[in-house]
């Protein structure tokens, strides 16, 4: 009987994961720079586009995550850092050989909502870009509560934590706009609405880095014609087609329906946000057709 392998223990594991990222300060001026960035949205399927890209064969991701919240969370530990997370170029050149030029990529759901991550992607890394992927932001909301709860940032009962929302978050943005290196645990976890108003997100990325440079990815439409839509992403960034073996739902949480009442308020709420965002694209999303 063959022996089981054994699994590091998680100390070993971060030890290892902090010794690479410094190893990686000190070699960032030879490893690859973002070429294009996931930048959410949150519980969006941002982590099955996330795969199928991965997939790709000139596709490498940041070395141990799936994203490495540079641009909104630790932006002040500074560029040297955040390339320290990527592959070394030569490296790169051979994982790739012969599948063209290799290219890598960050993924966040917090970058498209955090107030001055745009800013911070388009005079960092001009000419890059971006990927959003867009879910119906009444359901994204529901799934959004059952994944912050689960987690245990999330405490309340669902008719309590939506109607907190503004309570919670409105000081909490106007702290992160008057300092932009505070950081907000209650931003970050307890928006549910106001995650899901995607007009004023997307506008705030077409200022920084050009509509142009910007892609939406409608979440039903990536699982219901995975291939067509997929074939639209590499397009857009410039890859050589592929064809993943498999198209797969990542990080579906299962849970109990959302209650009528929290529905009939997010729709109430976001309705304007739809409308915004239907102009924005100049076609209905999903959602609303």
């Amino acid at each position: 009987m063959p022996a089981l392998k054994r699994r590091a223990p998680q100390g070993l594991k971060v030890l290892g994961r902090r010794a690479s990222v410094a190893t990686g300060r000190w070699t960032a001026g030879l490893r690859l720079a973002p070429g294009f960035l996931l930048a959410g949205v949150q519980r969006g399927g941002t982590t099955s586009l996330f795969r199928a890209l991965v997939d790709h064969p000139a596709v490498l991701p940041a070395n141990f995550h799936k994203g490495v919240n540079y641009f909104d969370v630790h932006y002040a530990r500074g560029w040297d850092w955040y390339q320290g997370h990527f592959p070394l170029r030569a490296a790169a050149a051979l994982r790739t050989r012969g599948a063209g030029e290799p290219v890598t990529f960050d993924a966040s759901g917090y970058y498209a909502y955090h107030p001055h991550a745009a800013e911070r992607i388009g005079r960092d890394l001009p000419g890059t870009k971006v990927l959003v992927m867009l879910r119906d932001p009444v359901e994204r909301a529901w799934s959004a509560y059952k994944h912050e709860h689960a987690r245990g940032f999330e405490t309340e009962a669902p008719e309590r934590a939506f109607a907190l929302e503004d309570e919670r978050v409105q000081p909490e943005l106007e702290r992160m706009l008057a300092d932009p290196a505070y950081y907000s645990a209650s931003h970050r976890h307890h928006s549910y609405r106001r995650r899901g108003q995607y007009a004023e997100q997307l506008e705030r990325l077409h200022a920084a880095v050009g509509a142009a440079d910007v892609l939406v990815v409608d979440s039903r439409d990536f699982f219901e014609r995975p291939e067509e839509e997929y074939r639209r992403v590499t397009d857009f960034l410039g890859l050589a087609p592929h064809a993943p073996a498999r198209f797969d739902r990542w990080n579906a949480r299962p849970g109990s329906g959302m209650p009528e009442g929290v529905r009939r308020d997010l729709e109430r709420a976001l309705e304007p946000h739809d409308r915004a965002l239907e102009s924005l694209l100049g076609a209905p999303p999903s959602w609303r057709r």
